[in-house]
């Protein structure tokens, strides 16, 4: 699936290829065309003038094809405005400086949302994989009850340790040492700045941590050609949401995340600038977007090369961290930061 920016684009190009028989012109009043809302209009108002000869019925009918696709660009759009936050090279000259403190003065660099969020995402993390894989319920508040009742002491270590881990945006890698003290054991992170890999690199050489992974790489057109049964983001879908073309790009990551995750896989989302229900109503909508526009993955192959068939990858919500501190405002409770778990389910028409 194209970006809500450019799909309808090549849609139009193809039609305009072809001759079309004279007919009514589309309006801007045509009733159909208005209740898909002033996102829409504003969207079409500039091809108006080059589909003169176009069949109205043919024009409504791509534009309520289409229509998931201009409402999650317009949901999103009034949300979150554009920053230097959202910019590679903001990152870049931002980790060049960090890398220049970290050998003159051994600094690590900043956490992002602070030392006591990474650890309690680390470990909220690990419960919430071994819950799954017992199949137990992950909101079971009994962290240390719910394993014992499972697994052995050593058993948990086995089963966490079978558990291969990307980290996205992984910046300083710090996230991967919390969760490797947690137990897993097979890490990788990526970013696509080379300098804060060139720095996760020092810090884990310098801390003697071996066993992870790190890999210059950008999510939104990764060359990972590997399954994760967790991927975990930490302020990563924050930045691609700043950036000026935010909204389309979100929709990239979630597509992203369909091809990096292993069927059953875990995604542990930690945000500021989304709560829980609207990362939920997020996801909800992208899957709306794949149905619309009859998204699958088709003859695609799996690790070991096999083909899988059709397939439809869907998020479904799990569970959220319920211990961040939180406040009351105009009535409804929130907190500064979301940490939210969604497993892939997918759905095969072999």
């Amino acid at each position: 699936m194209c970006p809500p920016t450019t799909l309808p684009h090549v849609l139009l190009t193809l039609l305009l290829s072809m001759p079309l028989p004279p007919c009514i012109t589309p309006t801007m009043s045509d009733p159909l065309l208005l209740t898909l809302g002033p996102s829409a209009v504003n969207t079409v108002a500039p091809w108006m003038a080059k589909i003169k000869g176009m069949p109205t019925l043919l024009m409504l009918s791509m534009l309520l094809r289409f229509a998931p696709l201009i409402i999650y660009k317009e949901e999103n759009d009034a949300d979150v405005e554009p920053s230097v936050l959202g910019l590679q090279s903001h990152w870049d000259a931002t980790y060049a400086d960090e890398l220049v403190n970290f050998h003159e003065q051994g600094d690590a660099g900043e956490i992002w949302f602070g030392d006591e969020v990474m650890e309690t995402m680390a470990a909220w993390t690990a419960r919430v994989c071994v819950s799954v894989a017992a199949g137990l319920p992950c909101d079971d508040v009994d962290v240390l009850g719910t394993r014992e009742a499972v697994f052995a002491v050593g058993s948990v270590a086995l089963e966490l340790a079978s558990w291969n881990v990307l980290d996205l945006g992984t910046g300083n890698g710090l996230l991967l040492h919390a969760l490797a003290k947690q137990g897993f054991t097979d890490l990788t992170g990526t970013d696509y700045s080379e300098g804060a890999i060139e720095l996760a690199r020092a810090i884990s050489a310098r801390n003697n941590v071996d066993n992870i992974t790190f890999v210059v790489d950008d999510v939104l057109d990764t060359r990972i050609n590997q399954l994760f049964k967790l991927v975990t983001d930490k302020g990563t879908l924050d930045a691609i949401g700043l950036h000026p073309d935010g909204p389309s790009r979100r929709v990239q990551y979630w597509k992203a995340l369909t091809k990096l995750l292993a069927p059953g896989g875990i995604l542990v989302i930690t945000s500021c600038n989304s709560t829980k229900d609207e990362l939920v109503a997020e996801v909800n909508r992208f899957t709306h977007i794949q149905k619309s526009n009859g998204f699958n993955v088709k003859d695609d192959k799996d690790t070991n090369g096999l083909c899988v068939g059709s397939t439809e990858p869907t998020f479904e919500y799990l569970d959220h961290v319920r211990t961040y501190p939180t406040f009351r405002f105009g009535g409804i409770e929130g907190s500064r930061v979301s940490t939210v778990a969604f497993i892939l389910s997918i759905d095969s028409t072999m």
